[in-house]
């Protein structure tokens, strides 16, 4: 199951990651392999993101959106360490112009990042080209300070369409939601936000998030 923390100051993620020590109780997590992970979605008629892929294993992955602060960057890898968490930051290209160092901690920290627009703009109202370029720009300053090129992308917003995801195959990404939001960012404690997820958490399902 991938959980979602999306918020427009970071230092709001702290309070989900109470959570995670609650989590840790009853299920495992780990950063799942590439081949695991992408999977596509078909028979609609329509691209789809990766919301899910099946597993018989008890597997929770956690993403976070980095498009505004990085004020407590810092506490939030402290965290991650001390529960032996890795997960996937996906970061808008104008945060990783604004926060070089925080970038480079992050994947020295051993985390995976994630594509999530260069600009954060509205992608549905993009045409191919646009939504190319978006990624590409943001995958270029990814990879400039980093030395790799990020592989799985996110659209702003939560939204997608066939272009967008056309756009993301074009540029070698593939294109990530989520199924469960904590809801940080509306200011719930990790008590409410445990009891929003714990009858959700799934077995057998190994979910994707945005």
């Amino acid at each position: 199951m991938l959980l979602v923390f999306n918020k427009q100051k970071i230092i709001s993620y702290l309070i989900a990651f109470s959570t995670v020590a609650i989590l840790f109780a009853g299920a495992s997590f780990f950063m799942p392999s590439r081949e695991e992970t992408i999977q596509t979605s078909t028979g609609t008629g329509r691209f789809l993101p990766i919301y899910s892929v099946e597993t018989s294993e008890k597997r929770i992955s956690l993403t976070m959106n980095c498009a505004w602060n990085a004020d407590d960057i810092d506490k939030i890898l402290d965290t991650l360490s001390k529960y032996k968490v890795h997960i996937t930051f996906f970061m808008v290209g104008d945060w990783v112009d604004k926060y070089p160092e925080a970038v480079k901690k992050i994947a020295q920290a051993g985390h995976e990042i994630g594509n999530h627009s260069n600009t954060h703009p509205h992608v549905n109202n993009l045409s191919l080209e646009k939504n190319e370029q978006q990624i590409k720009e943001c995958a270029d300053k990814i990879e400039k300070l980093t030395g790799k090129r990020s592989v799985l992308y996110r659209g702003p917003y939560g939204e997608y369409n066939d272009v967008v995801i056309k756009a993301a195959k074009t540029q070698k990404h593939e294109t990530i939601q989520w199924s469960l939001d904590t809801l940080d960012y509306k200011g719930l404690t990790e008590s409410e936000m445990w009891a929003r997820l714990e009858n959700k958490l799934q077995n057998r399902r190994y979910y994707s998030y945005a």
